[in-house]
């Protein structure tokens, strides 16, 4: 049987190893462009240089690929002053250029190829559903780089190449993303709502999000989709199943002025925690895809006891 041969652009973080454990298995050659070059000791897994800038010999490997996927993005945990800012934004924007460009000069380019956005670029809403269809795109700093980012990626011309951008919601997952961090402010007591709790939190598994990519990709759909469970729920809820899923009984309330404070000592934005995102895998829903952990308390469980 032949291997299927994926790419993944910026596949050396959290995501790109949850999609590597998940499809290595199901006879994929998976190839990784990174900034750093490293031995595996598997045939089916190799990792090539690239700087997420520049057209190189790393555009040999698109060649008759089922997938490229760009996972490429400077993280967002950080201060948004002006040199981050611009390495947020220009870290997204160039890297998906660049591979429009690679995708150009293939004489086999790859048959999909699913670019990330975020599914922040929604409106702060408390009570509003944001759905493909509906959802309000809003204007501040994030929104507009989620909105540069998909602007590059549509405007690639990749007329044999069918292209998903994927608005993703925090996912959640054993060893990286938000879920590190929460479970250990919760194992100190530090556990309670954020804010007034009010805001709500859209997340997902991280089986479920690999799942969610083999689906596009076995059903050949394109477009914009949410990859985010049908379930998103208040902050103060969250946090109160994530104190149940850790039998942790005392959960310290850490009011904004708290949030924002801390935001500073220790590099990152309170907007992160503070935003509301309220938003729907319409499309995926409609599609008939099923979700493996629907609830979040299915979800941590299932991190927690791994």
């Amino acid at each position: 049987m032949n291997m299927k041969k994926m790419i993944i652009a910026g596949g050396s973080g959290f995501l790109g190893n949850a999609l590597i454990e998940y499809f290595l298995p199901k006879n994929y050659e998976i190839i990784v462009l990174s900034r750093s070059n490293k031995e595996t000791g598997n045939d089916a897994l190799r990792y090539v240089l690239w700087d997420a800038k520049t057209l190189g010999i790393w555009i040999t490997e698109l060649e008759g690929a089922a997938v490229l996927i760009n996972l490429t993005g400077k993280s967002v945990d950080c201060r948004y002053n002006e040199k981050n800012k611009a390495e947020i934004l220009n870290s997204r924007v160039t890297s998906t250029e660049v591979l429009g460009k690679a995708i150009q000069a293939c004489a086999v380019p790859p048959k999909v190829w699913m670019n990330s956005s975020t599914a922040t670029i929604y409106e702060h809403s408390l009570t509003e559903k944001m759905t493909e269809t509906n959802g309000i795109i809003g204007d501040d700093f994030s929104m507009n780089v989620a909105k540069s980012w998909e602007k590059a990626f549509q405007n690639c011309k990749t007329p044999k190449t069918i292209k998903i951008a994927l608005r993703t919601s925090i996912v959640l997952g054993k060893n990286g993303g938000a879920f590190i961090p929460l479970k250990n402010l919760a194992k100190v007591g530090l556990g309670g709502m954020q804010g007034n709790g009010t805001q709500k939190v859209s997340w997902i598994h991280e089986y479920d999000f690999c799942r969610a990519v083999e689906f596009l990709l076995e059903e050949n759909h394109t477009g914009t989709f949410n990859v985010t469970s049908p379930n998103p729920l208040p902050n103060k809820e969250f946090m109160k199943t994530l104190r149940k899923v850790l039998k942790v009984s005392i959960g310290i309330i850490q009011p904004k002025w708290l949030l924002r404070f801390g935001a500073k000592i220790i590099g990152t934005e309170a907007e992160l925690i503070l935003k509301s995102r309220f938003v729907i895998p319409e499309k995926l829903k409609v599609a008939g895809f099923q979700f493996q952990y629907p609830t979040v308390e299915k979800a941590m469980q299932e991190i927690i006891n791994r």
